[in-house]
């Protein structure tokens, strides 16, 4: 695999439709209701800097950008997505962690965080140091959770009044003084049996 990333440039303008694509696409395959995106938000990021692209000899295989919440103390990951032809190779976490360090680049003073129902996510946010965290610990920016609208669960994150959903928060903290990693280890059998929980309870009629 001769996959390079890079932070996207308007040359890469052209994968923004397939971006949006596959990550709907996965979205509905795994019923994770991830909130849609339109190729001219994509675009946007790419113009701010705030986007990755990982590509093969001119193939699209992967992606990420950057939002910045509550006057650049927040930022947070979106749109994580790779390729279904790039998919099991341990690209998702080479995404993530070139663009956890270049946020921490643009944003040295922010907090990073991040709202997911993927057991991969969270074991990657996880290796980075992030700490699973109620919704109260999140930003409190209203455009950051309008951006859930578009979310097949947003009417439980309403009933709830932005306090959870069936997304687990996490937060990585650079002003923390953070024990070693492994501390925060990572225990999918408790997070699976969380995600379950609230599955039962939110989804039910």
């Amino acid at each position: 695999m001769n996959v390079i990333i890079v932070i996207a440039q308007k040359e890469h303008y052209v994968y923004a439709a397939e971006i949006c694509d596959t990550i709907e696409t996965s979205a509905l395959q795994r019923c994770t209701g991830i909130a849609k995106r339109t190729p001219e938000y994509i675009r946007k990021k790419i113009d701010m800097q705030d986007a990755v692209i990982a590509l093969e000899n001119g193939k699209f295989a992967g992606f990420c950008y950057i939002e910045s919440w509550s006057h650049g103390k927040f930022v947070a990951h979106s749109g994580l997505i790779v390729h279904p032809d790039y998919r099991h190779l341990g690209l998702a976490k080479k995404i993530k962690t070139f663009v956890f360090d270049y946020s921490q680049k643009k944003y040295p003073e922010a907090k990073i965080f991040g709202i997911t129902t993927g057991l991969a996510v969270m074991k990657i946010n996880s290796d980075l140091g992030y700490r699973p965290v109620p919704f109260s610990e999140l930003t409190d920016d209203p455009s950051f959770w309008s951006g859930c609208r578009t979310c097949s669960n947003f009417d439980i994150l309403q009933r709830k009044e932005n306090k959870m959903c069936l997304c687990t928060g996490m937060l990585y903290d650079p002003n923390e003084k953070r024990k070693p990693k492994a501390t925060y280890t990572f225990n999918q059998k408790v997070l699976s049996r969380l995600k379950n929980i609230k599955q039962a309870l939110f989804l039910k009629k």
